[in-house]
């Protein structure tokens, strides 16, 4: 699998298959990066929940501490009420105090192979309370995968609540605080 291999790959860094382990003055921290592994988390909630040959999606996020939450979204006849596959993991890292580093999102039609979706708007706006280096899934036809990570700053380049913040990415704080 591509990426998987330990060793150091600059100063301060380590790399542990896709956890990097950066020591700063505040300690240790884990920089996850979106791999195959958080595929494979993805696709298999979407085959627990959905039996293979039906449709449906299903989300997985990797957490600063290591763990991978998945979830499936929620349809219901009201339009208006579903939910996105990736909210309810994002909805667990919140209520968990995490912080998400990568998330993916992947669809399969009836009778279909499972691909992966970039995130929504809404989902983007979910996952920005996390800072513009989120690295998301975004389908890649160049990609021996099909698809490749990319940060929410690349999928989103003109993020709109950079005005609140002086041209820069909001911090957390700015999407949280009244």
């Amino acid at each position: 699998m591509p990426g998987r291999a330990s060793g150091r790959c600059c100063r301060g860094v380590v790399a542990l298959g896709n956890v990097l382990r950066a020591g700063t003055a505040a300690g240790t921290v884990l920089l996850l990066r979106l791999d195959p592994l958080l595929y494979e988390a993805a696709l298999d909630q979407l085959e627990r929940r959905w039996p293979v040959g039906t449709p449906g999606g299903a989300g997985a996020v990797y957490l600063d501490d290591g763990m991978i939450l998945t979830s499936v979204g929620l349809d219901n006849v009201n339009g208006g009420v579903t939910l996105c596959g990736e909210t309810g993991a994002i909805c667990q890292a919140y209520t968990l105090n995490r912080r998400i580093t990568a998330s993916i999102f992947l669809y399969r039609e009836s009778g279909g192979e499972p691909y992966v979706m970039a995130p929504c708007g809404t989902c983007q706006e979910r996952l920005a309370l996390w800072g513009p280096d989120v690295e998301v899934a975004v389908p890649d036809s160049d990609s021996p995968a099909g698809w490749s990570a990319r940060t929410l700053a690349d999928v989103h380049p003109y993020y709109w609540a950079k005005v609140f913040a002086g041209g820069e990415w909001p911090p957390a704080s700015l999407h949280i605080e009244p």
